[in-house]
């Protein structure tokens, strides 16, 4: 689920490569899976459809889409060789995947008929640049669907931003803090006016996650936002990082069972001829 961002192209050699560990991500799959349906509602069928899904993960949910388009041909991508492992069992007569981020696809100058992606495109920066490029590789007609949590306002985005501007994680982390790239809607409605899309969807919804305890609200996020953290920081460092981590979760959500207002942006409209 994760690319390389356009600004660190040029320095990915130096990166350490995520762990994506697709059993934590898969933890909380129903509710991973139900902004995925309501954008898949968006696409409108179309016979020989050439479609590709940003950031698909495991490949499940890329599966999920080439049974319901049968006439379309779908191709799967992913940088991470954990989750795409999990796809080769998948792979049909309309349904391929592929090793590659974002950016690099984009560079192969593959026009489409679909553009799919379900909360991978956060991973990517300047998006502003990212979604004109992804519509000007969308054919006459092409449909563009993506959806993408709405980091800056969901609250666990916010103590765990707000904790990394902290000593000693400052210095724990070297100063490392990864800024959302997720726009707000008036922007991206502009973005996908300019870039020449009709019939726009463009939604804001929240699905509330229920916890019975905070382990819950760490454990939704540890499969996610917090790898980029986690992976910078070995032994007692982890440790008092994750313990903090949690403490300030509690403190967020003093009220136990918590309900977590987890907001969700969907993007859908498609190209003129």
């Amino acid at each position: 689920m994760i690319t390389v961002s356009f600004r660190d192209q040029n320095k990915s050699q130096n990166k350490k490569k995520m762990p994506w560990n697709p059993e934590i991500y898969n933890k909380f799959k129903d509710i991973r899976y139900q902004p995925f349906y309501d954008l898949a509602n968006f696409i409108q069928p179309e016979k020989g459809m050439k479609a590709i899904d940003l950031g698909c993960g495991t490949g499940e949910q890329t599966a999920i889409l080439a049974n319901k388009f049968t006439e379309a041909d779908f191709l799967g991508v992913d940088s991470s060789a954990e989750m795409l492992e999990q796809s080769k069992a998948l792979e049909t007569n309309n349904l391929h995947f592929r090793k590659s981020t974002t950016e690099e696809t984009l560079e192969s100058g593959e026009k489409w008929d679909l553009i799919f992606s379900n909360a991978a495109l956060q991973w990517s920066d300047d998006h502003e640049v990212l979604f004109t490029k992804l519509l000007e590789q969308l054919n006459p007609k092409g449909q563009f669907a993506v959806q993408m949590p709405v980091q800056p306002e969901n609250k666990l985005n916010k103590i765990l931003l707000e904790l990394v501007q902290e000593e000693p994680f400052v210095s724990y982390l070297k100063g490392f803090k990864r800024e959302s790239p997720v726009l707000s809607i008036d922007e991206y409605a502009q973005i996908l006016f300019d870039g020449g899309l009709e019939n726009l969807e463009i939604q804001q919804k929240v699905y509330p996650i229920i916890a019975k305890d905070h382990e819950t609200l760490f454990s939704f996020i540890s499969g996610s936002a917090l790898i980029p953290y986690t992976e910078r920081l070995e032994g007692e460092e982890k440790v008092v990082f994750i313990e903090t981590y949690k403490k300030r979760i509690a403190e967020g959500f003093p009220k136990l069972p918590a309900i977590y207002s987890f907001k969700r942006l969907l993007l859908y409209g498609r190209k003129t001829e």
